[in-house]
């Protein structure tokens, strides 16, 4: 399983990853294009709040206990056993929102257009997500964890 992690002592709030995150879900997967000529203009699963100095990067933490799965009506809410990726199918999804409110980390994002759920699905075509990848100062980590099986040496 893998996690991204945020260095908060190098992150400088500057949002490119929530351009990159953006232009991946975009059907060009061209900046330019995404942000100046697609419509609606895609969604990033990542952003960056900011308050006055600070700021802090909200994505989806792909829980063990995930309260959002659990808040699904409709089942289109799931998490991956094997990789432990929370992800939303948005065939299945109603855009209720029951997801958004049980999220514990506010990391789920409505998109108005479609009427369904969007969430960090942790760029399954990327050998590594592209916000990770993207960060001028390296501040998203994106760690991985060896599974380990019950009574190995």
């Amino acid at each position: 399983m893998a996690t991204v992690l945020v260095n908060e002592e190098v992150c400088i709030g500057c949002g490119l990853c929530q351009v990159y995150c953006a232009t991946e879900h975009s059907a060009s997967k061209d900046i330019i294009k995404a942000y100046k000529r697609e419509a609606p203009r895609p969604l990033p699963r990542v952003r960056v709040e900011r308050w006055g100095e600070d700021w802090l990067t909200v994505r989806c933490q792909h829980c063990d206990v995930p309260w959002c799965v659990y808040a699904c009506l409709t089942g289109a809410m799931t998490k991956d056993p094997e990789s432990g990726i929370v992800s939303v199918d948005a065939e299945k999804c109603i855009g209720c929102g029951t997801c958004l409110l049980a999220c514990p980390y506010g990391a789920l994002s409505r998109d108005k257009d479609d009427r369904v759920v969007v969430k960090c699905d942790r760029c399954p075509d990327q050998e590594i997500p592209v916000c990770v990848a993207n960060c001028p100062n390296e501040a998203l980590i994106l760690i991985t964890e060896a599974k380990t099986t019950a009574g190995a040496a």
